[in-house]
């Protein structure tokens, strides 16, 4: 997504331009190209030197210096990607309406590429008319925003917002706003993630070793791609993916009632969750103690839920299934496309090392409705992510 784009970024006069640092290195690091402009006043808070030993690349500070004639028009133009972070109330209310009196200001008057900005400042000067006036301008103009978050200012803390979202956050936003092209953008996507758990008393249950891993990273980069994402999940430890919506379960019967509620607004159906097939026949609501001797449990197949959407599914809808064998994964998850009426489904072998459930890598074979096979050697399961949605969105056209 970041190899080869160029963004600038903007930094303006708020003591949060040391985070900025950690984004350039996180946007340099994923292979852009970045110029870094700073403000007069974001000069003060850290030093021009700074930006450049991480950008490998000159620091842009006023528009008079030799040699950089209409630099702020070709920034402003020719880049892939704006971010201004942190934007300070006073810079939001220039740029707002139209002033551009310093290199910044110049380069967003000009642009003609998508921007992000993320607002810093004391909790009082963001929660002031004039300020949300400015957003409400900026929003009608194009711009893209993220935060600002509730936490710690300079002066201390605050349960309002005010407080620059986190580098990490941004650059999510920052990928969002990459996407603009995407066949994804303002679909509904559904996502399935993680193992369910099956009781068989207080205590004990049945479950699998899945971490969730695969759904995450397929539910945050279609939220990138544009999508508006519904990640259901069993339990697991994976950080909530930035933007998705997050829905926790942990029964495959919860799972299954899930899925129903979210399938008439679905674009897009993934099942990447690995249900439990069995559960208890019945359970206790007493831990029964070791002294009782054998325990003797009696299993029952649970209720199939991707063949049990057929009927549900919306017309058009892609439906993505996931075939996690110990041999034979190619004819199997041939036969279970075919059965149950998938556009695509993902086979892998678990018993291949570096591949299933708990590592953050896989190796696939995406198998489409019609025969075709795409083999995606094995990657980090973020990579293995971008293969299977380009495939959903080759599919939705």
């Amino acid at each position: 997504m970041w190899a080869g784009r160029h963004v600038v970024v903007g930094v303006t006069g708020g003591i949060a331009s040391y985070k900025t640092c950690h984004l350039v290195r996180r946007l340099v690091e994923a292979g852009a190209l970045v110029d870094v402009v700073m403000t007069p006043a974001a000069t003060e808070f850290v030093r021009p030197l700074v930006f450049e030993a991480l950008s490998g690349r000159p620091v842009l500070t006023s528009l008079w210096e030799p040699g950089r004639a209409l630099a702020h028009v070709r920034l402003g133009q020719q880049a892939d990607l704006i971010i201004v972070a942190p934007a300070t109330a006073d810079f939001l209310a220039r740029i707002a309406h139209g002033l551009a009196d310093d290199f910044l200001s110049a380069v967003m008057l000009a642009r003609t590429v998508p921007a992000l900005l993320a607002p810093a400042m004391n909790d009082d000067m963001f929660a002031a008319a004039s300020t949300q006036a400015n957003l409400a301008r900026l929003a009608g103009q194009g711009y893209a925003l993220v935060g600002p978050e509730r936490g710690s200012l300079a002066e201390g803390p605050s349960d309002r917002p005010g407080r620059m979202s986190e580098p990490e956050t941004i650059w999510h936003h920052a990928a969002r706003c990459l996407s603009r092209g995407s066949s994804l953008r303002g679909r509904q996507v559904v996502v399935t993630a993680g193992p369910t758990r099956e009781h068989l008393d207080p205590v004990r249950l049945i479950t699998n070793s899945s971490s969730g891993k695969m759904g995450f990273r397929i539910a945050q980069a279609a939220w990138h791609r544009g999508a508006d994402v519904l990640l259901i999940t069993g339990p697991s430890t994976e950080p909530p993916p930035i933007g998705v919506t997050v829905e926790r379960i942990v029964t495959t019967a919860e799972l299954d009632q899930a899925v129903r509620r979210a399938l008439p607004s679905a674009d897009v159906l993934v099942m990447a969750a690995a249900p439990a097939d069995y559960r208890p026949t019945g359970s206790t609501d007493r831990k029964r103690p070791r002294t009782e001797g054998t325990l003797m449990v009696a299993f029952e197949p649970t209720d199939d839920i991707l063949a049990g959407t057929r009927a549900l599914r919306k017309p058009a809808a892609i439906t993505v299934g996931f075939a996690l064998e110990t041999g034979g994964a190619v004819e199997r998850a041939t036969a279970k496309l075919e059965r149950k009426g998938l556009d695509l489904i993902v086979a892998n072998d678990a018993l291949e090392p570096g591949a299933g459930f708990e590592v953050d890598t896989n190796h696939v074979i995406i198998i489409e409705a019609g025969g075709a096979r795409i083999d995606v050697p094995m990657a980090s399961k973020a990579v293995v992510a971008e293969a299977i949605l380009d495939r959903i969105e080759a599919r939705l056209g």
